[in-house]
């Protein structure tokens, strides 16, 4: 028997509604951090890695470094040993030390709170600046991950493939008030059933509305 399929676009509420109903407690990032500049270094480090990873080096790394200016001044080479195992060490090193003296020198030691300077830093892309922003200034925000990228991708959300212009297509049919919330329970949503290999679609309660799904079940 053919399955009925109902196109994603159309049906973004009731995604929405599911999703609040499955991942409840998913409302903030799983990376550890105590002020935005550790959000921000540990979103940087976060890139081709696991947050896991990152809340290991992280425990440590934000005892040795209390901001900026620690940052700023360390040595490249001890700074590149203390993030190895998060992967691409010595490209996140030298970002993490530009960034850092650039907030110290252009913002004063703070993290800014808007998209054009937060992008205008070192190793900070829109995703990760939309992390700081959704995450610590409670501002509404598309955070476009490899989850997203993929899960939007098999919804029919989007078809486009670079993340600056899923974010925008995405923005246009999810209310702006849930943009950030969105982004969180995605994430939940791509680590528990939509696999990057081999997803749970039989299992998933997103499946008549994902033609991906429909099509390998």
């Amino acid at each position: 028997m053919e399955k009925k399929y109902k196109p994603a676009v159309g049906n973004i509420e009731k995604i929405i509604e599911i999703l609040d109903s499955e991942y409840p407690e998913s409302t903030d990032t799983t990376l550890n951090y105590k002020n935005p500049f550790q959000l921000l270094i540990a979103t940087i480090l976060a890139a081709q890695s696991t947050d896991k990873l990152v809340n290991k080096v992280t425990e440590d790394l934000f005892k040795k470094y209390k901001g900026p200016k620690d940052f700023a001044n360390v040595d490249i080479e001890e700074l590149q040993e203390d993030i190895k195992s998060t992967g691409f060490y010595r490209n996140k090193a030298k970002s993490i030390k530009k960034c850092s003296r650039d907030i110290l020198e252009k913002f004063e030691g703070k993290v800014p709170q808007n998209i054009d300077d937060l992008t205008s830093l070192a190793g900070v892309g829109r995703k990760t600046a939309n992390v700081v922003l959704g995450n610590i200034f409670g501002k509404q925000a598309i955070i476009v991950d490899t989850h997203m990228k993929r899960i939007s991708r098999r919804l029919g959300l989007t078809t486009n493939s670079n993340p600056t212009k899923i974010e925008f297509d995405l923005m246009e049919i999810v209310p702006d008030d849930k943009w950030t919330d969105f982004s969180h329970k995605i994430v939940s949503f791509g680590r528990t059933i939509c696999l990057g290999r081999n997803p749970k679609c039989q299992i998933c309660k997103l499946l008549k509305y994902c033609k991906f799904g429909q099509e390998n079940a």
